[in-house]
């Protein structure tokens, strides 16, 4: 689906639109456990650690919302809203924003090619199960060129995906970091990352996911 989104219109528009740029991504339901604030200020770090970051990368979030009329919800929204404005402000130029927020979903097809396009993807959560948007990341990348998945420890998938670039959500310096070390690694040792991690995916499938449950609900069962 990746490879052929990447050829769509959409996908096309979306990359001319980069001017070159390298593309950071994020796609969390807008849910305080996700982690958004946090990251915004992690991105926000890395252009105060790394100017030479400025001007040169674009960070896309893709917040859907959810739980619409819920007073909780709804101070997220405000608060990402009024964080991102703030660093636009503070660091745009004439040609280049520095962050685009998006307050709604993308479509499937799409968005695999814009994850397929980007150079990072950010799954950066304060708390989360497995975050099967991690591998879907990971699942959609072009094996010649692959992208740098950077990923929260706090995620149920750090478990199994040792070779992303694994990070403290909490500490700003520390993702930061990260991003700055996936943004420059090289070409093979993005392709070792990524054939190591794509091996995993493969190996715990659905029908091993399966298999072990049902062996450990068996095995519970006999006395």
């Amino acid at each position: 689906m990746a490879e052929v989104a990447a050829d769509t219109d959409e996908v096309k528009e979306m990359q001319a639109s980069l001017a070159g740029r390298q593309l950071l991504i994020g796609v969390d339901r807008l849910d305080y456990s996700k982690g958004l604030m946090q990251r915004l200020l992690a991105y926000e770090r890395l252009l105060e650690r790394y100017p030479n970051s400025q001007t040169q990368v674009t960070l896309m979030q893709l917040a859907p919302p959810t739980r619409a009329g819920v007073r909780a919800y709804e101070e997220i929204r405000e608060s990402l809203e009024q964080a991102s404005g703030r660093i636009n402000g503070r660091f745009a130029t004439s040609n280049w924003v520095p962050i685009r927020y998006l307050n709604k979903g993308v479509a499937r097809q799409p968005l695999m090619g814009f994850f397929r396009s980007a150079a990072v993807g950010l799954v950066t959560p304060v708390r989360d199960g497995m975050n099967l948007v991690a591998k879907e990341f990971i699942a959609a990348q072009d094996p010649d060129d692959p992208s740098v998945l950077v990923l929260s420890s706090l995620a149920g998938a750090a478990a199994e995906l040792q070779d992303a670039i694994i990070v403290n959500p909490h500490d700003r310096d520390n993702v930061a970091d990260g991003i700055a070390l996936a943004l420059n690694m090289t070409l093979e040792e993005r392709r070792e990352r990524h054939s190591r991690l794509l091996d995993v995916l493969r190996k715990n499938d659905i029908t091993a996911w399966r298999t072990r449950f049902l062996d450990a609900l068996m095995a519970a069962a006999i006395p």
